[in-house]
């Protein structure tokens, strides 16, 4: 599914065409795409929020599919091996960022589906040692591969202490999968949202509490937060998790991109030590961390799959809000 020209989604601008096979570097293998998981970066990619850097792109980075052949020089991977692709593709290894464990910074980072090929697509290219071994090729872990990861990152920049009180602000694909870890973690969990059924699945997966943000009366009647999480693009969510939150408390930003904060009254919002913290991208280690954590504790990710050729609907769904959990494309099923 190729991106000639960004557009909104409702315009159906990724086109199902035959493309040649991509052929691996020395550091790269080869993957037959399985499965792969529908973000909302994707969305910010397809219709033009991210600025577009290469003249056509492959949308995809929650890919989950089997080597088929490898680079020459590949020494730690085999063919047949189950591996996730994520968005963090390729770092330079050399400059302050990465050198300082904070690679994710880098300034020359390559992205999956965005500066690079992703996993729209039959199949992909990965790169030794960005690549993650998996072990089972299943839809259910393609939202692992990014909505998990990079909630996690946001997670552990918030962390109150052990047992505190955590907000999550909108609740997709990512908050989904952040909020049952935090939970099986210790800490009391509250979601917000506008969508009740996104509430009602914010409870099945272990909320403390649930909150209705269609109206300020509504949140005035919470009790505060230590720590709070934004996953929506929406920058006017930063000013409702702000008044909730406690002194010295932190508010993690897990977006790539977010309409512009409205101004924000620095006595009433911010004096008290609170912090506003943003996530960009993430590192090896936690895509490593979360992935052990997720077996360990048995989070579930809760999908809807669809064809590769759907993958217009599956996002026109995502951004008007009808995606419950998350959405994977089989890529597969033509």
């Amino acid at each position: 599914m190729l991106l000639r020209n960004v557009s909104n989604v409702e315009e159906h601008p990724l086109l199902y065409e035959d493309v040649e096979d991509p052929e691996p570097r020395d550091n790269e293998v080869l993957v037959r795409v399985d499965y792969c998981g529908v973000c909302r970066t994707d969305l910010h990619v397809i219709e033009g929020d991210l600025p577009p850097i290469v003249p056509s792109i492959i949308p995809g980075h929650e890919i989950v599919g089997k080597i088929t052949k490898l680079g020459k020089n590949v020494g730690t991977l085999s063919e047949g091996e189950v591996v996730g692709i994520p968005w963090l593709h390729h770092t330079c290894g050399r400059c302050e960022f990465c050198i300082t464990s904070r690679e994710n910074l880098c300034e020359s980072k390559v992205y999956t589906g965005y500066t690079v090929n992703g996993g729209y697509s039959q199949y992909a290219l990965g790169e030794e040692g960005y690549v993650v071994r998996l072990s089972k090729s299943a839809a259910n872990i393609a939202p692992f591969l990014c909505a998990g990861i990079i909630g996690y990152r946001a997670l552990k920049v918030a962390l109150p202490k052990p047992g505190g009180r955590i907000g999550f602000f909108g609740f997709g694909g990512s908050a989904h999968l952040t909020l049952q870890l935090a939970s099986k973690m210790g800490y009391e969990t509250v979601a917000f949202s506008r969508n009740p059924v996104h509430l009602r699945l914010a409870q099945e997966l272990g909320a403390a509490e649930t909150v209705m943000t269609t109206t300020n009366d509504t949140q005035s009647e919470v009790r505060y937060l230590d720590s709070a999480v934004v996953f929506t693009p929406a920058g006017e969510t930063v000013l409702q998790a702000l008044p909730l939150l406690k002194k010295g408390g932190i508010l993690s930003i897990a977006a790539i991109h977010m309409s512009p904060i409205p101004q924000i009254d620095y006595d009433k919002y911010l004096f008290g030590e609170r912090k506003i913290m943003s996530v960009e991208a993430n590192t090896r280690a936690d895509a490593q961390e979360f992935l052990d954590l997720a077996a360990r504790l048995k989070l579930e990710s809760t999908i809807s799959v669809r064809s590769l050729k759907e993958a217009n609907e599956a996002l026109i769904d995502l951004k008007n809000g009808k995606v419950v959990g998350a959405e994977v494309l089989d890529c597969r099923s033509l």
